[in-house]
């Protein structure tokens, strides 16, 4: 679902029609649970936290001119924040794949993604996952696009 499909499944749910959020939350729900899992690494909590996002947006549908970018921008901080009241921002080391049926390839790059800082790993997580261009992450992670770039 690109960008114009989403902000039209928006409108709609904005109006009443809550078979546009179906739509919406079964095009997003797989990339938002990697990114939430990823930097968690708590089923448990990442399930309320794509909770609590869904819901947001099922009360509050947003009107944004990239609103795929918007939506994960909301998931990544409702991750942010949820992780600094567990007080686990530092903690988190591991991040898994989601639904991915050739496991050894994956967990290589799982293993590589170890290797990086949390800021590179987030960059990485959103750029894979989200699918979200790099100017939508320097705009997220409030950073220049040419450090993120760079990372």
């Amino acid at each position: 679902m690109n960008d114009k499909e989403l902000k039209d499944k928006l409108y709609l749910l904005s109006q009443g029609d809550y078979q546009a959020f179906e739509d919406i939350y079964n095009e997003l729900k797989i990339p938002a649970f990697t990114v939430v899992y990823r930097m968690t690494h708590d089923i448990h909590l990442s399930e309320d936290i794509m909770q609590e996002v869904f819901i947001k947006l099922y009360y509050h549908p947003f009107d944004v001119e990239r609103p795929r970018a918007y939506f994960f921008k909301m998931i990544y901080y409702q991750t942010v924040d949820s992780l600094r009241k567990i007080k686990r921002v530092e903690d988190i080391e591991e991040y898994s794949f989601i639904g991915k049926e050739d496991n050894y390839v994956y967990l290589d790059i799982e293993e590589a993604l170890t290797y990086l800082k949390e800021e590179e790993r987030n960059i990485i997580i959103l750029h894979l996952n989200a699918g979200l261009k790099f100017k939508e992450i320097s705009e997220i992670l409030q950073m220049p696009l040419g450090t993120i770039l760079w990372k």
